[in-house]
């Protein structure tokens, strides 16, 4: 298996990673409701704009546009056999806007359909994670991202399928609320305990937290996960604050200078590659990078 994340981190103790695709493909024309995936096919120009945008910013790793590039998902929009297709495409299309500069990163998001409700089956999970896995790395990923879990199951059946079938590090992150106690789970009731003690079991290279959050409270969040293990690598992909409404869109007001005056602390705390999701943009991603550079100069 290589390593390629993990021998960039042992030269270089933090890394950049990119921000938002949903919010710069909308910008682009995409239409809500639309499916994102489907731009790899018709529209890939646009797509590898995106990703050139944030390699210009100063990523040293980009996604793919494959967050919701699962059979499950795809079947919404009746392009549930071109799966294999729409993912490889994404990766390809990514691999091209970073070339020899970045590395690209494989985003597999959740199914949509749920375990525990009897939905799927553990085994239609494996073969639909499986099939997306292979297909990232046929063209061209560097990584897998299993991103945005709030399921414990269905996150571990995803390493387990893209372990199994590809050659690929494997990074998996998962999102959580803050609770009224003061405590944060995901929406399926995971605490951080849980997480980092399964997902490590489960044969993750990297670990972390993404979405639902601003970069402030990913702070405590990443401080929990060191808490419980202190030496796995952790990524954050924080939101640009939290989103409210305004003429039926949701909105994201943290400006990139806000989102950059957490990096410090969130260093600190032990985070190892630090970047964006909802709201982020490319401005975000420079903002970061000059404080992780600073971060990187006082180490």
């Amino acid at each position: 298996m290589r390593k390629v994340i993990i021998d960039r981190l042992k030269k270089k103790k933090l890394l950049i990673s990119d921000g938002a695709w949903g919010t710069l493909l909308q910008e682009r024309g995409l239409e809500p409701g639309a499916c994102p995936e489907k731009w790899n096919i018709d529209y890939p120009e646009k797509v590898k704009e995106v990703a050139s945008s944030y390699i210009a910013a100063g990523s040293e790793m980009i996604e793919t546009n494959s967050f919701g590039g699962s059979r499950f998902k795809l079947k919404h929009y009746g392009l549930d056999n071109y799966t294999y297709e729409i993912n490889k495409k994404a990766a390809e299309i990514s691999k091209s806007a970073a070339g020899d500069n970045a590395l690209v990163l494989g985003s597999i998001g959740p199914t949509g359909v749920i375990l525990m409700m009897g939905e799927v089956t553990g085994d239609e999970l494996y073969e639909a994670f499986r099939e997306q896995a292979r297909a990232l790395e046929e063209g061209g990923a560097d990584a897998i991202c299993i991103e945005t879990m709030t399921d414990l199951n269905e996150a571990v059946i995803a390493m387990k399928a893209a372990r199994e079938n590809t050659e690929l590090e494997i990074i998996c992150t998962m999102t959580f609320d803050k609770t009224l106690t003061g405590d944060f789970r995901t929406m399926m009731g995971v605490s951080i305990e849980q997480m980092v003690n399964e997902i490590t079991l489960a044969g993750a290279d990297i670990i972390g937290t993404n979405c639902g959050n601003g970069m402030e409270n990913m702070i405590p969040i990443v401080k929990g996960i060191r808490s419980i293990n202190g030496e796995i690598p952790v990524l954050v992909h924080a939101n640009a604050g939290l989103p409210h409404l305004k003429d039926g869109k949701n909105v994201f007001d943290e400006t990139p200078e806000i989102t950059a005056s957490y990096v410090k602390d969130l260093v600190v705390a032990g985070a190892n590659i630090i970047g964006g999701c909802c709201g982020t943009t490319p401005e975000h991603i420079m903002a970061i990078r000059k404080e992780v550079e600073k971060a990187i100069k006082n180490h």
